[in-house]
């Protein structure tokens, strides 16, 4: 019994470590309701079976704006720095950056920003 809890538990604590981390997300106005969104991820990407493959854009209430997915792992760049452009509502003031990963999903790791 005493194995399986120690497993279990280390188990949750790798999962824990493994999550995909928001390091750091900016924004800039670009004109007519456009933005330039910089995100850097830090994730412990191991290979194709495990790697940050996405990040999500929210507005205030956590509707969905816009993501942008990560098409391979950065196995040898970390952290590393992505971008989108997407339009965002003029009634929104803040967003929220959250990453995903292939193995555990969506990360509790996020930063919100005000809109220039």
């Amino acid at each position: 019994m005493r194995r399986i809890i120690l497993s279990l538990l280390l188990m949750s604590i790798s999962a824990i470590a493994n999550d995909v981390e928001v390091v750091k997300a900016t924004i800039d106005a670009l004109g007519d309701g456009r933005y330039r969104v910089n995100v850097t991820l830090s994730h412990a990407d191991t290979g194709w079976d495990h790697y940050a493959d996405r990040w999500d854009v929210l507005d205030e209430n956590g509707k969905l704006l816009g993501s942008r997915t990560l098409h391979h792992p950065h196995v040898d760049e970390q952290p590393f720095t992505r971008s989108l452009t997407l339009t965002i509502p003029a009634s929104v003031r803040e967003i929220t950056i959250v990453a995903h990963d292939s193995v555990h999903k969506l990360s509790d790791s996020s930063q919100t920003i005000q809109l220039p």
